[in-house]
């Protein structure tokens, strides 16, 4: 009842990770969905390279995860695909630990999860990402995300 109550009045569905904080989520594609809890254990532990797919304005003026890699998805203007990307997922990977990605609200890491795997890397999206989802009022960082849960952050 405490889940079941919950989860409907969302959409119903109880997810891994969301119940489970510890849990990997799988996922179409790449290798599954993680709390941000969970990539933070894991990166902190050396189990993973936390890759951070944000563009470099965002990582400035919003803030970043300091002793992350740097590694834009897409890039302001235009929001164009970054022509480096692979080869510096491959660079920052060449040890052969997990990947777990990181963008503002956990949709362009799920794409960048899915071209790692592509490249036969293993690839984890971090869900709710850095800022999270949007509350009522449209502002983000209030109910989700990485900083949201208090994870290291620095602002400029």
């Amino acid at each position: 009842m405490d889940q079941a109550v919950p989860a409907n009045l969302g959409s119903g569905l109880v997810h891994a990770a969301e119940s489970d904080p510890s849990a990997v989520r799988p996922a179409a594609g790449y290798a599954g969905d993680v709390s941000p809890q969970l990539a933070c254990q894991w990166w902190q532990a050396g189990e993973a390279v936390l890759i951070d797919v944000r563009t470099d304005a965002e990582r400035e003026w919003v803030g970043f995860v300091p002793g992350t890699v740097a590694l834009a998805w897409k890039q302001w203007p235009g929001m164009a695909l970054n022509a480096e990307f692979d080869a510096g997922l491959q660079a920052a990977l060449a040890g052969g630990k997990k990947a777990v990605l990181l963008c503002r609200s956990g949709v362009r890491s799920v794409a960048a999860a899915k071209r790692a795997t592509e490249l036969g890397l293993e690839a984890y999206n971090i869900l709710e990402g850095f800022e999270g989802d949007p509350d009522g009022d449209a502002h983000r960082g209030r109910k989700s995300g990485w900083r949201f849960h208090n994870l290291p952050w620095r602002q400029g």
